[in-house]
């Protein structure tokens, strides 16, 4: 009997089953032990013995937007004065110990919080505690009027690098300034504004450290290769002596709304114009954020999306075309950016952009684009649970989480906002959240050669 024949009797021979429904995704189980000290700090613990790695991963709930008008630019200045020395470290011993024990560290500064992590291996936890734990306790003792002047020097430079000199990089400030009005905690830069880094006092500095680095207004994620026993007494030993400090004020949060389109251009040492859309949208983790990840995805997340394919693939008229939802703490905002082909204009690509999202706003995107975008949410975010350590590790989602719901264990429920879509939720977000009459559109245009 030939291979073909059997498949036909056994086909006939199987009685007729319903399909199974799908099975449930695996529950995420990530196990942690959570205590605060008795000076405020959150210390949340987990063990992960897949490789002999340790990291140490601080949080301090204070970014740009605790920054005043006229002083803006301090938190990410912190950024830089906690590498420069502390009570018992000289200034260099802190990488030069880390290295010389096999670690590494960073720091990143965005406008709800600013972060710290050091990997290393496990048996240099107890040094990674104590470099943390003296910048937290002891910077003051040994920071200068000269230190600050020379890190200011030091990010005045970056702002010159990375946004003044870099080519569209004025756009993402002009875009903030437009969204929100002045006052608003997200108007500035993160970085700030250069003749604030310039006015700014010794004492401004000093007293911005002093509301906001203390442990209460802080936790920390211990992960990797260790022994929870022994590693809370570690974070004891060395975090037990720092001082408690004042818990921050509440912040005052002007409302910010708008009513209809915001239009602006400005130049930049460029070959190509680019054209930037911008909306104001729920908050972090409030109904609607989610959705509009996936609208993101299906308007321009990969070649096959909605917008690429069309602008890039079919039409050739773009260079190319992103989206994405810019999710923070008091609001959030929705990009669309696209860059034209020599011979096209933004004109050009805005009108395809509007058409597109008009076409979404009325019929919701089909179950295959759907699946297609909870697998891309799916793969990034079990890819980043692979790592304990570094930017979107284990460690940084767990401090992640308790900044920003106050749960550390909420993978489940993060996911679960996806996976809980439906293509009509797509639909009806892109029509309540991305109004054409209602936005800021920004063009930024080649200087004109003289």
């Amino acid at each position: 009997m030939t291979r073909a024949a059997a498949l036909v009797l056994l086909a006939i021979a199987t009685p007729a089953f319903a399909q199974a429904p799908p099975a449930s995704p695996p529950k995420i189980e990530l196990a942690y032990t959570q205590f605060t000290l008795p000076n405020g700090l959150r210390v949340i613990l987990h063990e992960d013995h897949s490789v002999p790695m340790v990291t140490v991963n601080m949080w301090y709930h204070v970014g740009s937007a605790r920054e005043k008008e006229k002083r803006t630019g301090f938190a990410h200045l912190f950024e830089h004065l906690m590498f420069m020395g502390s009570g018992h470290v000289k200034p260099g011993e802190f990488d030069e110990w880390l290295e010389a024990a096999g670690g590494d560290n960073n720091g990143s500064t965005e406008n709800d919080r600013t972060n710290y992590w050091i990997n290393v291996p496990a048996n240099s936890l107890e040094l990674a505690l104590f470099l943390e734990s003296d910048r937290m306790g002891y910077l003051l003792d040994t920071m200068t009027p000269k230190t600050v002047d020379a890190q200011r020097d030091v990010v005045k430079n970056e702002r010159r690098q990375s946004v003044e000199n870099r080519p569209y990089g004025m756009a993402e400030v002009v875009i903030g300034e437009m969204l929100y009005p002045p006052g608003h905690p997200y108007h500035w830069p993160v970085i700030g504004y250069m003749e604030d880094l310039t006015a700014a006092s010794y004492e401004d500095v000093v007293a911005f450290f002093k509301s906001y680095y203390a442990p209460s207004n802080a936790s920390l994620v211990v992960a990797g290769d260790l022994q929870t026993a022994a590693a809370r007494k570690l974070v004891e030993k060395w975090f037990g002596d720092v001082k408690p400090g004042p818990r921050p004020e509440p912040m005052t949060i002007p409302g910010a709304m708008l009513r209809s389109v915001q239009k602006k251009t400005i130049t930049d040492r460029v070959q190509l114009p680019r054209l930037y859309l911008a909306w104001l949208t729920p908050r972090h983790f409030e109904p609607g954020d989610a959705a509009l990840d996936m609208v993101a995805d299906v308007l321009a997340g990969g070649k096959n999306s909605r917008l690429y394919k069309r602008l890039v693939y079919d039409m050739q008229i773009a260079q190319d075309v992103n989206a994405f939802q810019a999710s923070q703490a008091l609001s959030s905002s929705f990009q669309i950016v696209a860059t034209p082909r020599p011979g096209h204009t933004v004109a050009e690509l805005q009108k395809v952009i509007d058409e597109e999202i008009q076409k979404l706003q009325r019929e919701a995107p089909t179950a295959h684009e759907l699946e297609r975008s909870v697998n891309q949410i799916e793969a990034s975010f079990y890819n980043r649970m692979e790592r304990v350590g570094g930017f979107g590790g284990k460690a940084d989602q767990l401090n992640a989480y308790v900044t920003f719901t106050g749960d550390p264990d909420w993978f489940n429920e993060d996911l679960s906002r996806y996976r809980a879509l439906s293509p009509l939720d797509l639909s009806a977000a892109a029509l309540e959240f991305l109004p054409l009459g209602r936005r800021v559109e920004l063009i930024v245009e080649p200087e004109k050669k003289p």
